[in-house]
């Protein structure tokens, strides 16, 4: 039995899933007519956007989301990020997860000297009146529940906007947001 396997970007406002209780939540399956069985490897979260990689293979998806295989994502953070709070990153940091304090394990992360050029988000951030924010790279081993977001809070830079840019070799450069 041959697999397939998709990469898509994933669009601000959709849930990284086919099926949902939820009437009114936008699916990965209102954006293409994807083959039966076909399942997200990983997952993005509603406000997150960027690479989505899809296939039919289990086995494929369970390779893909081990520490075996770097996910990378920009961050847009509140404020201007500092070379102490990157430190920390790299370092790790301890998180909640459901209740329970989990320590990061050591990342790569980095400024972004330039703002990346993504398409707008469907919904505004918000103004520059507000201050001004700064992009960071972070690249992980491991992908515990928002964990990119609760990283960059951790350190006292929320994340306003979060997109996955690369999962191991496959990049996302500048494939459109599905839609």
């Amino acid at each position: 039995m041959s697999h397939q396997h998709f990469i898509i970007h994933k669009p601000y406002g959709y849930l990284s899933q086919f099926v949902c209780e939820l009437k009114k939540k936008k699916l990965l399956g209102d954006l293409h007519n994807f083959p039966e069985g076909t399942m997200a490897i990983g997952r993005l979260d509603e406000s997150s956007e960027g690479l989505l990689l899809l296939t039919t293979d289990g086995k494929m998806s369970e390779l893909v989301r081990s520490k075996k295989v770097e996910k990378e994502y920009y961050a847009q953070v509140d404020g201007i990020i500092t070379d102490e709070a990157i430190a920390q990153l790299q370092q790790g940091v301890e998180i909640g997860i459901r209740d329970v304090k989990y320590q990061t394990t050591p990342c790569t992360a980095f400024k972004l000297e330039t703002a990346p050029e993504f398409a707008p988000r469907t919904r505004k951030i918000r103004d520059d009146r507000h201050g001004p924010t700064s992009w960071v790279s972070i690249t992980l081993t491991e992908g515990k529940n928002r964990q990119v977001r609760k990283m960059t809070a951790a350190v006292g830079f929320p994340t306003l906007r979060l997109l996955r840019v690369r999962v191991g070799a496959i990049y996302l450069h500048d494939l459109p947001p599905a839609t």
